[in-house]
């Protein structure tokens, strides 16, 4: 079963409850009748419920309380003194069941998102508990990590008979496998509850500001009236009929795509560049690209690829071995950071990571209160910044007082003010749902269009292809592919080496006998924009 539903709109409170943490450590008034396995829950307390429900959260690293992964999962059985050969025997099973079995010696700060993940189930599955709940876990994973997650999830579902709650915005994700039920929450009430083919066909999903899957709103520009019948649930199950399939290809056909602008003189070149951690690890290896002006390009690749240090390289946080990084045809590679921080801003992932002033005009100031500048100069590019970024009539609040969204505006205010060139992002959007993901990737465009070149390093294949032009490939250190983002996810081997997941729309043209699936997600993407905008 999945819970969906906006941020904000009583998933997460939901969740709480059937763990305990209500009331356990969150106060408040419960009303009203709530049983678990029979027993009536307000009689358990959070020990007792402990056993029943196996919660594994959005932040992984939050709940490994030891320094080996066999430790953590054994860490349940220490409290109830098991028996030491006992519980080596429900390590090993438990950790075999969600493929770990080979890195009960390593610490857990030492594995990949998706490894976390699983250390995180086996640590829940040892106590025999009847309900898995999922908080969000495909948050921070990349797509090929959050697929296997929920293989896995299906897995551990029919190899224990576990009931399984996944509370997750990204539906077409956690559709990957069968879900038998879709429970959607809006405004702190339950809205909907029905099977997913029943919910995919109705048009409460848009209504609530939940992202449909892509291969569904393709279907609907088409005219193509979706049913339960056509089993939408997922694209390999989707049924469609000659006329539907005609219908879809005639869409096809009618619609165009803008033809890219000039791209003139890059602002931003990299040349054969090369950087290592150590004397046994290169990071990245004979890096060469060109950044445009006005450009909003992705870097995408699985965790380790050499993203992050490419934009740390870029930004001058991480010193190359070797080769060279131009600005407007200038070689910057000598240049420090404050002075590379004047032309290049970055923006970490978590905005609470950069903070370290109270007020939100303090905060944005910082940067350029230390360039030599007037009052009154400051005061007007603070306000400038403030006023591009929606954050003027707030001013004056402490940032404590703003959502993550809005406390995401104030960091890229407090890079945007002293006027940068280039503005490279770190996942911009990870862990929001669909409204506020689409208010901040709409805000960027206005940036971008205002003439702010954009670089952002994302695992968000929707990202990627609703509003990037070009994405650049690392694996393994090398950029293995400089071209479109449909080009990478109707490819897959690229698809492979980034550790991404083929679009739906990619199902949806092979379904339709679309000779070109590349032109076709060109096309919906570029349809769509101009319906979202």
């Amino acid at each position: 079963m999945c819970i969906a539903g906006p941020s904000g709109s009583g998933k997460s409170t939901i969740a709480h409850c059937i763990n305990g943490l209500i009331p356990e450590f969150f106060q408040g008034k419960a009303e009203g009748e709530f049983t678990l396995c029979g027993k009536d829950a307000r009689t358990l307390d959070v020990f007792e419920i402990s056993k029943l429900v196996g919660s594994v959260l959005q932040d992984t690293d939050g709940q490994f309380v030891a320094l080996t992964v066999g430790e953590d999962i054994a860490f349940a059985m220490e409290n109830d003194c098991v028996e030491q050969e006992e519980m080596r025997q429900r390590v090993k099973d438990a950790a075999d069941l969600v493929g770990m079995g080979a890195f009960l010696e390593m610490a857990p700060h030492e594995l990949s998102g998706g490894q976390k993940q699983r250390v995180s189930m086996a640590g829940v599955l040892v106590d025999d508990v009847r309900i898995l709940l999922f908080d969000e876990p495909l948050a921070n994973l990349d797509p090929a990590a959050g697929k296997q997650t929920i293989e896995l999830i299906e897995k551990i579902r029919k190899q224990t008979n576990t009931t399984v709650i996944i509370i997750e915005h990204r539906l077409e994700e956690v559709l990957w496998r069968n879900v038998d039920r879709i429970i959607l929450v809006d405004n702190k009430e339950i809205v909907a509850d029905m099977n997913p083919a029943k919910l995919l066909s109705e048009n409460i999903l848009k209504e609530r500001g939940i992202r449909e899957p892509l291969y569904i709103t393709a279907l609907k520009y088409a005219g193509v009236e979706v049913t339960e019948d056509m089993h939408p649930e997922h694209p390999s199950a989707l049924i469609l009929d000659e006329g539907n399939i005609e219908k879809v290809r005639k869409w096809f056909e009618s619609v165009s795509v803008k033809a890219p602008a000039p791209k003139g003189e890059p602002v931003l070149s990299v040349k054969n560049m090369d950087f290592s951690y150590n004397e046994t690890f290169r990071a990245v290896k004979d890096i060469n690209f060109d950044i445009y002006p006005g450009e909003m390009v992705s870097i995408v690749g699985r965790n380790g690829a050499g993203k992050s240090t490419t934009a740390k390289l870029i930004c001058g946080f991480e010193t190359q071995d070797s080769g060279m990084i131009t600005l407007n045809g200038r070689d910057i590679s000598d240049d420090n950071i404050r002075l590379r921080a004047q032309r290049i801003g970055y923006v970490m992932q978590n905005p609470n990571a950069m903070i370290s002033k109270t007020m939100i005009f303090d905060e944005v100031a910082l940067g350029i209160s230390k360039l030599g500048l007037s009052q009154e100069e400051i005061q007007e590019r603070v306000n400038k910044a403030l006023i591009v970024c929606g954050l003027y009539p707030f001013r004056n609040w402490p940032i404590s007082a703003l959502s993550f969204g809005q406390k995401k505006r104030v960091t890229i205010a407090s890079v945007l003010v002293m006027g940068p060139e280039i503005i490279i992002l770190d996942e911009p959007t990870a862990g929001q749902d669909f409204k506020h993901y689409t208010e901040i990737m709409e805000f960027l465009r206005e940036l971008n269009d205002a003439g702010v070149t954009i670089i952002m390093v994302t695992h968000d294949m929707h990202l990627m292809l609703e509003y990037t032009s070009r994405a650049l490939v690392f694996n393994r250190g090398e950029l293995v592919a400089d071209t479109t983002p449909a080009e990478v996810l109707c490819n897959p081997e690229l698809v492979e080496q980034a550790a991404l997941k083929e679009t739906s729309l990619f199902s949806l043209s092979n379904k339709c006998g679309i000779e070109n699936p590349v032109d076709f997600v060109n096309r919906f993407i570029d349809y769509d924009r101009r319906v979202r905008s």
